[in-house]
């Protein structure tokens, strides 16, 4: 660490309460910033986040409070695990908080802001001066809850960050691994939990593993050309950030997104599906951005096309399968620069 061994986690959902416990389980004293007192008292008074994962016992070493002064003040690495909808406003919460300039701060969110297109390390380096990073990965929470092997990737220009973030959150069963394409990392991240839930629908529709082969090497088309058009290295789409989650997540039933999915091609209205979930899924929220800035910018993304007419005008789920077949473009691989 830099200057000392206070890490602050902001979020007390599935993933932030996971690093936390890493992080604590490290040896390092970590605050962690739910959004109400009733919370917080729990998880102190418990050692255990109930609403997330009741099956882990969380380190003493955590404590958790709703007073976002007293969670960053003094720390040397503040990791933002909160869901994309709050992000800015947290950033701007934080702001005058931060009184140590040589903190690290790393985005641990997978979502993009609209109007304008915002990736998230944006907005934070429109915000403070502090040097920062992006966190992602096949990372589902409740597996990494049960300690069964993950990796993830730390993407910066900050040497130095990168080397604190490693000796902060390694362990036996958690492998980091770097990258200095922030871009490619935030906006793989991102990209790939539209696509879970295009996979999680097909599921519900029984299409077929070859059909998911199909969807899945598709995306990774649809997503590497959206990278190249927004200036990131497509090549990071075939590491652990892009390809590794990609997988992770439209496979998986333990992925929001894919649930999401799912629900949606059994016939469930948005409200519904979102409610049976119960936790958020980024990908909706995605959807809309990409679909909105892949038209501006002229990209083609037919999966992401279909499925926005399925969510938002109203057309059958099979209509994803059948524009995917008829669609006129038949070249495979694509990842050039």
């Amino acid at each position: 660490m830099n200057t000392n061994n206070k890490v602050a986690v902001l979020g007390g959902g599935s993933f932030g309460t996971v690093l936390a416990n890493i992080a604590a389980s490290n040896g390092y004293s970590v605050s962690l910033w739910v959004r109400d007192a009733e919370q917080a008292l729990r998880i102190n008074s418990e050692g255990a986040n109930t609403n997330y994962h009741p099956e882990l016992k969380l380190s003493d070493k955590i404590e958790a409070s709703d007073s976002l002064q007293k969670v960053v003040d003094e720390a040397s690495l503040i990791l933002i695990a909160t869901p994309s909808s709050i992000f800015e406003n947290i950033i701007l919460r934080i702001k005058p908080l931060i009184n140590n300039d040589k903190a690290f701060l790393i985005s641990c969110t997978k979502g993009i802001l609209s109007n304008p297109f915002t990736l998230l390390s944006d907005v934070i380096s429109s915000q403070v001066n502090n040097d920062i990073g992006v966190l992602s990965g096949p990372n589902l929470a409740k597996e990494i809850a049960d300690n069964k092997v993950a990796g993830t990737v730390i993407a910066s220009t900050n040497d130095q960050l990168i080397s604190s973030v490693k000796t902060v959150l390694s362990s036996n069963t958690f492998k980091i691994y770097s990258s200095t394409d922030m871009q490619g990392v935030e906006l793989a991240g991102a990209l790939k939990n539209i696509y879970a839930i295009v996979c999680g629908m097909a599921e519900s529709m029984e299409v077929g593993e070859n059909a998911i082969g199909l969807i899945l090497t598709r995306s990774m088309a649809e997503m590497s050309r959206f990278a190249v058009a927004k200036g990131a290295n497509p090549i990071t789409f075939l590491g652990l950030s892009g390809m590794g989650d990609l997988v992770a997540t439209c496979t998986s039933k333990l992925s929001r997104n894919y649930q999401l999915g799912y629900n949606l091609g059994k016939g469930l209205a948005l409200k519904d599906a979102k409610i049976r979930v119960g936790q958020v899924a980024e990908g909706i929220r995605t959807l809309e951005v990409i679909k909105k800035e892949s038209s501006s910018l002229k990209i083609k993304m037919p999966l992401v096309e279909s499925l926005y007419k399925i969510v938002y005008e109203d057309c059958e789920p099979n209509t994803l399968i059948n524009d995917l077949i008829n669609n006129p473009h038949e070249v495979d691989v694509e990842f050039t620069y």
